[in-house]
């Protein structure tokens, strides 16, 4: 079974500084039927203008992924981690039994566009943990590259979840496969550009909740970069 989640269909707050399209029930936006899938409980596009960020706030028992699409992100945490993020880069922050941090667009000029992803743990109240790895294009090109598992697999970021996270980039000729174990679920975003996923034209900012299929398969790709999550 596939579900098509349309961009549009999201839900939308602009603060100015702030333009954020949400995925799922998140803050003053709220949906009965868009809650989550299986342990993914956030995805958020946000695009943060120049000298703006977000200040200091607090998160608990979350695993919190951030993948930048375009520009820089300044972060730092009560943990002592500080750090500028770009596109390629993952950050994944366990907040645990809590951490206090901060996000601030650095540039003067360029803004910058990111999704922030937060993926519910299978475990409570645990020390905070912080990590982050850079992935090049040329490991996402044509192919699904793993960015982040339970054991931290193959280089990816270690997240406390039954759950893997993929990311492509598919253009032209290119073909990407993944088979998805019985019982397991896949959610499929479109970061930006366009693609058919198992025959379905998906555009940026679409997504496709997918159970009971075999396989998830994506080409025709129009400068696609996407997520690919196996979830439980």
């Amino acid at each position: 079974m596939i579900e098509m989640r349309k961009s549009t269909e999201r839900g939308h707050a602009n603060h100015g500084w702030l333009d954020s399209y949400h995925s799922f029930s998140f803050a003053d936006y709220y949906d009965p039927k868009h809650m989550g899938f299986a342990s993914l409980r956030v995805i958020n596009e946000d695009i943060v203008e120049p000298g703006k960020g977000f200040g200091t706030h607090a998160h608990r028992d979350m695993e919190i992924i951030t993948y930048i699409l375009k520009g820089a992100l300044e972060h730092k945490d009560s943990m002592g981690n500080g750090s500028v993020i770009r596109p390629g880069d993952v950050q994944r922050m366990s907040a645990g039994r809590g951490v206090r941090h901060s996000e601030f667009n650095p540039s003067a000029k360029e803004r910058v566009h990111l999704l922030q992803i937060w993926i519910q743990p299978n475990v409570m109240g645990i020390e905070p943990g912080y990590e982050e790895k850079h992935f090049d294009v040329e490991s996402r090109r044509g192919q699904l590259r793993l960015i982040a598992s339970r054991n931290g697999e193959n280089g990816s970021v270690k997240i406390h979840q039954d759950a893997a996270v993929y990311a492509a980039l598919v253009n032209d000729g290119e073909r990407v496969s993944y088979s998805l174990l019985p019982g397991r679920k896949a959610y499929v975003h479109m970061a930006r550009g366009s693609a058919a996923v198992n025959g379905q034209v998906v555009n940026a900012g679409d997504a496709l909740k997918i159970s009971d299929e075999a396989k998830v398969v994506v080409d025709n790709g129009k400068d696609a970069e996407i997520l690919l999550f196996d979830l439980i």
